[in-house]
């Protein structure tokens, strides 16, 4: 009897199960654009059906803007992956994304952070100032303000040109030996070593070209990242069990040796004020300042400043190690950049373009303005983060929160329940805000504007012509209350290292994106003042939006470094 009920029930079931799911397929988020659907695999076949249409490991921020351009660029775009995955709206309108970021009678500190993070938390732990919401995080961010205050950074510019030594040296040896290496190498090496400093006053030997020899931390590092080639957020943890174990076993080598570090400045810090009597601390790192006041160090205590402390690392040498490499990269394929940027440089340092003379310089009493003074630099850093953003933003509205934007057509759409992707390489190349050179390497859009702060503004001031770009069309760092705590960092790191070398140095790429020599054995240039190339340059996703080939790369000294004339 039971048996013929449930045999007789089939049918019911798999009708309700067929009309839940086409529901949800078709009706459920019908008023958002997007492409056509399948029942059963929702939009999965069609991202297939986009990837295979160009290189299969490019960054999918690519291949969202493919997609956005089949759909004539809306507002936004709807993208669903389930059961795989949460349903993911992906914004590409400034518009719409700064009502995402910015305060709000419903998220008084933006709306919160997407559960997709769950992944990084092997990175930079479950306590992190990206993931905390509300009070907690706004207390977390009020106690490591003063160590990324602008001031306090620029007294730190000792200790970044202590740190660029060993990346000159690097590169004088490659100079000399004329091989082919890795730039990211050398450029994660930097970074790492200057943020190692900076938050907790340690030297990690990040820089040693035998990588054997370089700290416990950054190989560490190195291998924890190295798992998230190709990343998929989106899937969830049981597709790569394997994987996920050596995450796991990874983030505690790396939270161990973290907080052995922290136990050791905390108690350096006691008893350097118990015979001082309470002195200025010598030591102005991140978790210097962070810890006085701190009587006894907890275990909850130490494990979230652990956790900072591992988001400050990754997060700050990661992404300012990208940045570095789009620079070089494309100020080696456009002359006429680099030219202005050396001008600049001379103008500000003087004709010698020596790393001791300019070291000098940038210690002496000037320093500060000169860091200051490098307009064109500044626009070259806004520029190369506008086209090769490190990486995106993802939120997310509970259902019934009823979270409402206003699209740029004047409609009012609920966005709940729906992970919010703001794609910020889709934005940041808005041909309605950018024009026809919104894909083109032109620092000049900057002139009037070089900024790179992501202070609240409502536009742009451009040195191209009169025209204002909105503000919220350029967000690296994300806008509103939860933009990067370590932005002014990475922009005087990345001033000070151009200045370091920028003149010294002609590099050359090679391989993907290598310069097209003509039959006399010259570079030409295209209608756009760049180099042609082979083949185009571009990112593949590895955590966060890195160059597929880690920037291999010649160097040799310019001629007036080398003494030629």
């Amino acid at each position: 009897m039971l048996e013929q009920l449930f045999l007789a029930a089939l049918p019911l079931l798999f009708a309700y199960l067929f009309a839940k799911v086409r529901y949800s397929r078709f009706k459920q988020y019908a008023s958002f654009p997007q492409l056509k659907p399948s029942l059963v695999w929702g939009h999965m076949k069609a991202i297939n059906d986009f990837t295979v249409r160009g290189k299969l490991d490019r960054h999918i921020d690519d291949i969202l803007g493919e997609m956005s351009d089949e759909l004539g660029n809306p507002p936004f775009l709807m993208l669903d992956v389930r059961p795989a995955a949460r349903a993911m709206l992906v914004i590409t309108s400034h518009d719409v994304a700064e009502q995402i970021s910015k305060s709000s009678k419903l998220f008084p500190w933006s709306v919160t952070k997407s559960p997709t993070f769950g992944p990084l938390e092997y990175i930079v732990g479950s306590r992190s100032i990206l993931i905390k919401e509300g009070m907690e995080w706004k207390n977390t961010r009020k106690t490591y303000n003063p160590g990324f205050a602008p001031q306090h950074l620029m007294s730190l510019l000792p200790c970044i040109l202590d740190k660029a030594e060993p990346f000159v040296k690097n590169l004088d040896h490659y100079a000399r030996s004329g091989e082919t290496f890795r730039l990211d190498e050398l450029t994660i090496g930097l970074t790492f070593d200057i943020i190692g400093a900076v938050v907790m006053d340690t030297d990690f030997d990040a820089q040693h070209l035998d990588k054997s020899r370089r700290g416990e931390l950054i190989q560490l590092f190195n291998k924890l990242t190295h798992t998230y080639q190709n990343f998929d957020g989106q899937l969830p943890w049981w597709f790569y069990p394997r994987r996920e174990y050596r995450r796991w076993r990874l983030s505690v080598q790396i939270d161990r040796a973290v907080k052995n570090i922290i136990r050791q400045k905390f108690e350096e810090q006691q008893q350097r004020q118990q015979s001082d009597s309470g002195h200025k601390l010598p030591s102005r790192s991140v978790l210097a300042l962070s810890l006085q006041g701190t009587d006894k160090l907890t275990e909850g205590l130490l494990s979230s400043i652990s956790d900072q402390v591992k988001t400050f690392m990754f997060a700050g040498h990661d992404t300012t190690a990208i940045l570095l490499g789009w620079i070089f990269y494309d100020l080696s394929r456009t002359p006429g950049a680099l030219k202005t940027v050396r001008a600049e440089l001379d103008e500000i340092f003087g004709p010698d373009p020596d790393t001791d003379s300019v070291r000098s310089k940038l210690l002496s009493k000037d320093g500060e303005d000169m860091v200051r003074r490098m307009s064109y630099i500044s626009a070259v850093i806004k520029e190369t983060l506008r086209l090769h953003p490190p990486a995106a933003s993802a939120r997310y509205s509970a259902p019934g929160t009823g979270f409402v934007v206003r699209t740029p057509q004047g409609d009012d759409v609920c966005l709940d329940g729906i992970v919010l992707y703001n794609c910020h390489k889709v934005i940041q190349r808005d041909r309605a805000v950018y024009g026809e050179t919104a894909n083109d390497f032109m620092p000049e859009r900057w002139l009037g504007d070089s900024d790179t702060s992501m202070e609240d503004k409502d536009t742009h001031s451009t040195g191209t012509d009169h025209k204002k770009i909105p503000a919220s069309a350029w967000r690296p760092f994300e806008r509103g209350p939860r933009n990067c705590i370590g932005q002014e960092l990475a922009n005087i790191e990345a001033r000070v290292i151009i200045a370091v070398v920028a003149r010294r140095y002609d590099i050359v790429k090679i391989g993907m994106g290598e310069v097209d020599l003509d039959e006399k054995g010259q570079p030409t240039l295209n209608e756009k003042g760049q180099y042609k190339v082979k083949s185009e340059l571009y990112s593949t996703q590895n955590v966060t939006a890195k160059a597929v080939d880690g920037n291999v790369m010649k160097v040799r000294l310019a001629p007036k470094a080398s003494g030629a004339t």
